[in-house]
């Protein structure tokens, strides 16, 4: 290891250590107060008036519209930053610019820098703080932002973007945003702000009414996205990001009304050159055809059920399932969701947050489909290739944490 690769490898440890993250811990990192970002970005004069911003929002699909938007605006010829959370491997997938990742010197120079202050912003304020900075210095035309989580008290929310989009609403982070739907709707539709066109992807009875009275009250243009599905859609295979790409594409629309030069092959060029341009990956991504394998970080029930209605346009004779869960999710529930001949290998993965499987077994007792336990996704993944065969399907699905083990070891 070379030295330069040993202090970002510290100063990596020290970021986790010093400051505790979601990813980590779980729901005692959540801050909900603005107030330690703007003190942040007060404290190191960090300028992002020059920077055209888009805040992305959501349940599921934040994600896929963060980064395919994203890689549309690079193959268009804008220098684009992205900020998008967790990572699977490296923490520099949060933060990238035209297809490169935020380099190490930057994250090392960043956290001296934090080491100074008098006050102790949270793992994520600091990410975030750190990915405006770099895109500030890099003096980038635009930047796609993912929120953490929620949206109204999310760190993100300091930005005035250009154009803000909330994909849908779930059930999910009920501890922190709140346990029904309009709730929870509220608390994402923080991100609208005044006189800014807001895109809402899904809704329902019960959250339109939430974005419609926040939207009048800021007098924010409100854009639905149509039920009608795509006449052409730019993924060969269909599953739930085509949900995603709707909004992707009226994203489009709204910044060439604004004057934004987006041109048919940059959209087409974007959503194929994906994986070059951003970190994106484990959402509804193959691995291999034969056997089919796919991976996917569907871990609460909207994904999970749009996971499994995508699948069934396969054929194949049996189904595998890998999958692993933090311990603050319903898991009894979510593992309900998968069909009753799939062969299910619960794991653990390698992040303290993870399900034990000893408890798994316990809990999933009375449960009469096949699930075997493992301690590993090593162990779960070996005991897997022993018995499929090329007609099989294997999905490798759950926790973020999970997805990061198997591409760690498989990658």
């Amino acid at each position: 290891m070379s030295s330069s690769e040993s202090s970002y490898q510290k100063t990596i440890s020290w970021l986790f250590r010093q400051f505790p993250s979601y990813q980590n811990i779980g729901v005692k990192a959540y801050k909900p107060d603005l107030g330690n970002i703007i003190a942040l970005i007060d404290y190191l004069k960090i300028d992002i008036s020059a920077i055209q911003f888009i805040h992305v929002a959501g349940t599921n699909g934040k994600g896929t519209c963060t980064n395919y938007l994203a890689s549309v605006l690079m193959e268009s010829g804008y220098k684009t930053g992205v900020f998008t959370s967790p990572h699977i491997v490296d923490f520099r997938e949060r933060i990238i610019i035209n297809g490169r990742q935020i380099d190490e010197k930057s994250v090392i120079d960043f956290c001296q820098k934090i080491q100074e202050l008098h006050f102790f912003p949270s793992f994520f304020e600091i990410s975030f703080a750190m990915a405006l900075s770099y895109f500030a210095q890099e003096k980038c035309r635009f930047a796609v932002i993912e929120t953490g989580l929620g949206g109204r008290l999310d760190a993100t929310n300091i930005i005035s973007p250009v154009l803000s989009i909330i994909t849908n609403i779930g059930l999910d982070h009920v501890q922190l945003l709140g346990s029904t739907l309009p709730e929870i709707a509220f608390e994402k539709a923080g991100i609208i702000k005044e006189n800014t066109p807001v895109i809402i992807g899904e809704y329902e009875v019960t959250t339109f009414p939430v974005f419609e009275k926040i939207a009048k009250e800021r007098n924010a243009p409100l854009y639905l996205v149509s039920s009608q599905p795509l006449k052409k859609s730019h993924f060969k295979i269909k599953n739930y990001k085509q949900k995603n790409e709707k909004i992707i594409l009226e994203a489009v629309f709204l910044l060439q009304q604004k004057g934004v030069r987006i041109s048919t092959s940059a959209i087409e060029n974007g959503f194929k050159n994906i994986y070059k341009n951003t970190s994106y990956r484990g959402r509804f991504q193959i691995i291999s055809e034969r056997p089919l394998e796919i991976v996917d970080v569907a871990h609460n029930e909207d994904g999970i059920k749009d996971l499994m209605m995508a699948i069934k346009q396969f054929n194949y004779k049996r189904l595998h399932i890998i999958y692993g869960t933090s311990s603050d999710k319903n898991y009894e529930e979510l593992i309900k969701l998968f069909p009753s001949d799939a062969e299910i290998y619960f794991t653990e993965f390698s992040n303290a947050r993870s399900l034990k499987m000893d408890v798994a077994r316990e809990m999933l007792k009375a449960d009469n489909r096949r699930i075997s336990f493992y301690p590993s996704i090593v162990e779960a993944y070996e005991s897997l290739k022993a018995i499929r065969n090329e007609e099989d399907l294997t999905l490798i699905t759950g926790s973020f944490f999970l997805i990061s083990d198997y591409f760690q070891h498989f990658f």
